[in-house]
């Protein structure tokens, strides 16, 4: 790494050479910078590229992050962003990257994770299943509000706010609404916008009171259709943001169970009952594991006509604890964080024969199969699927099989 010289007078940008290794955590290249790591956002790996350093004191540590401002031996994976907001905004890392290749940087990613830990060296990762979208899928968006309300995005390594007329990884209907709202929300700093493609309906928080705000705001929940159901989600409980892959998700996991229609499957962390729903279909009996009462007041709503589905609020580890029989089999979809080691263990106690694990984290998702393995599992494969294009983010499906006694 050759570092340039720069004066301090009128405060320059500070540029570097460098050279670019793997990719780090963040979805941003990593290269040697001032004999530690530094992240590039921009870069590709394997190329050479000028870099802009930016350096940020928080709490009394310094963090220093660069993005990318000349490409000197470009990489043959590298296009052109199609968003003329790219780099300014820094929300898709991974629009200047070929799409083919994204994916393969995902699987990638998934294979480093479950190469950290012994037991799991060896595990099939497939190739990861592309999105039917590269852009336009995102049905939820948080806007940051600016001066005379305008609503854009905060860049994440200058912290500079941008402002936005549209956003290409957003469906179309929320670019309409931002598009109306626009200069119109000075009253709050962060807006929340929830879409149902398949119904037109809205979630947009926080109640404004404003009377030339275009439309109604602060509803408690909208609907959205999936899996030829609907389903009404409510403020504090998740759904996935891109609704159309999550049927291709819903495919993965009904193939990891690999289901008779007699099994008794429980479905913990199970949110609003998306995979219960589905579950339900080819099982004797479901039990519905969730702890967020909001969202089993939803899932109640939404799957409560199906009579072999039954709701236990609580946590995982406490509910796989008072079961009165083992299951057959468990869904398990935790949050970015994983499995509470707690939750882990209650499910190597429950033995089920088979589990389906999904996950958006990578890291977290090796750390809680190489737990499983202890306990007992062998874990048959992982299969990483594209919820996420022109970002870092990958979702995945491990299946596990129980290899001791129960």
């Amino acid at each position: 790494m050759k570092q340039r010289t720069q004066t301090q007078a009128d405060a320059p940008p500070e540029l570097a050479e460098l050279a670019l290794g793997d990719v780090a955590p963040s979805g941003d290249a990593t290269a040697e910078f001032e004999g530690g790591r530094i992240e590039v956002f921009g870069g590709i790996p394997g190329e050479r590229v000028v870099a802009r350093v930016h350096r940020r004191r928080r709490r009394r540590r310094e963090t220093v992050a660069a993005t990318v401002v000349e490409v000197t031996e470009p990489s043959p994976h590298r296009v052109a962003a199609p968003c003329p907001y790219f780099g300014p905004c820094s929300g898709c890392e991974w629009q200047h990257i070929a799409y083919p290749h994204q994916l393969r940087m995902k699987a990638d990613a998934v294979r480093r994770a479950l190469a950290a830990h012994p037991a799991l060296e060896g595990t099939p990762v497939a190739d990861a299943v592309p999105a039917q979208g590269e852009l336009g899928y995102r049905n939820h968006a948080r806007f940051t509000v600016r001066r005379h309300g305008r609503m854009g995005f905060t860049n994440r390594v200058t912290r500079r706010f941008v402002d936005i007329e549209r956003c290409l990884l957003m469906d179309e209907g929320i670019n309409g609404l931002l598009a109306r709202l626009q200069g119109t929300v000075a009253e709050t700093t962060q807006l929340s916008v929830r879409y149902g493609a398949g119904t037109g309906e809205w979630l947009i928080q926080p109640t404004m009171r404003d009377e030339a705000i275009p439309v109604p705001t602060g509803q408690t929940h909208f609907r959205e259709r999936l899996f030829g159901r609907t389903f009404r989600i409510a403020s504090p409980s998740f759904f996935q943001v891109n609704t159309r892959q999550a049927e291709a998700l819903g495919d993965l996991v009904l193939g990891s169970l690999g289901l008779r229609g007699t099994e008794t499957v429980v479905d913990a962390y199970a949110g609003v009952g998306t995979f219960a729903a589905l579950v339900a279909a080819r099982a004797a009996r479901v039990i519905a594991i969730e702890e967020s009462s909001a969202a089993v007041r939803d899932a109640r709503i939404n799957i409560g006509d199906l009579g072999n589905v039954e709701f236990v609020e609580a946590k995982t580890e406490d509910a796989l604890a008072d079961l009165e029989s083992p299951p057959d089999a468990i869904v398990l979809d935790p949050p970015r964080a994983g499995c509470h080691p707690d939750a882990v263990a209650a499910v190597v106690r429950a033995a089920p024969g088979r589990v389906a694990y999904v996950s958006c984290d990578p890291v977290t998702l090796a750390r809680d199969l190489a737990l499983l393995a202890a306990g007992g599992y062998a874990v048959v494969r992982v299969e990483p699927l594209d919820m996420f294009p022109q970002t870092h983010h990958v979702e995945c499906v491990a299946t596990l099989t129980l290899q001791r006694a129960r």
